[in-house]
């Protein structure tokens, strides 16, 4: 048996790190912590910037902020030597690894993380472009109807919502409850509304992807609104359903999420 010719991969060299000094990192902090307060659903999330050896690590915190586990770092910035001036924006994948996402300016790349509408951040940059709209016009949340059963729509001009900006504008959920599960965003799921209470306190939302051979997978989060609170469930297969079952599951297991 002949077999054909070999080749082997060369990974592409890393481009070199900046050293840089003490008043230049404090700058380029200053740049990114303005950036970030540019964007309402980077604030809402609490990043930050956290300096270390000349990198910048964006991490947050969801709330509550007693759960210790909440702490999430999802992105880091290095200056490179070339070009000059410009910056590195990876995100973390597997044991300490990182894969690249952009290079730019310290506000381009916050613009890119707040824009972000895959999930490779938090998934929701569409609502945070409704959100600068709203503050421009002097509002918290935008009016949202339902149009088709699936189809949620702004009510002055017909364009379609979201899921992210359906929950926050028409169910008003918090931002940070929208982010959950953030697993699942960050694997590239997309989410669709299938069923809501008449109240707009319990909403079923199906989380899918496809596999590289086609097939579609995915999961099933309830957010629910016990008292004041909003909450991500995440639902056991088999009793995610509906909204009744969902909830019953998860009352017997003291709202308790699956996996």
């Amino acid at each position: 048996m002949r077999w054909g010719r070999r080749y082997d991969y060369v990974r592409p060299a890393r481009p070199k790190a900046r050293s840089l000094k003490n008043d230049e990192a404090e700058q380029i902090a200053i740049r990114l912590k303005a950036a970030i307060d540019c964007s309402p659903v980077l604030r809402a999330l609490g990043l930050h910037v956290r300096s270390l050896r000349s990198r910048f690590y964006l991490e947050w915190r969801w709330e509550p902020v007693d759960r210790p586990e909440a702490a999430s770092s999802y992105g880091r910035i290095t200056p490179l030597k070339q070009p000059t001036g410009e910056l590195l924006l990876e995100v973390p994948y597997g044991r300490n690894q990182w894969s690249r996402a952009g290079t730019g300016s310290p506000e381009q790349l916050i613009k890119l993380v707040a824009g972000d509408t895959k999930g490779t951040f938090h998934g929701l940059g569409a609502l945070d472009k409704s959100l600068q709209h709203a503050a421009k016009t002097g509002q918290e949340r935008l009016p949202v109807v339902q149009r088709q059963p699936d189809e949620f729509v702004y009510a002055d001009a017909g364009k379609p919502c979201s899921e992210q900006e359906t929950l926050y504008h028409f169910f008003g959920l918090p931002i940070y409850v929208i982010a959950q599960p953030s697993g699942w965003y960050s694997c590239h799921r997309t989410p669709q509304i299938v069923e809501f209470s008449e109240d707009r306190t319990r909403v079923l939302v199906r989380f899918t992807a496809t596999s590289w051979s086609g097939e579609t997978f995915g999961g099933t989060c309830l957010y629910l609104k016990r008292g004041e609170r909003w909450g991500a469930y995440t639902i056991k297969p088999n009793q995610s359903q509906d909204i009744a079952t969902a909830e019953t599951w998860l009352a017997k297991r003291n709202w308790e999420s699956w996996g």
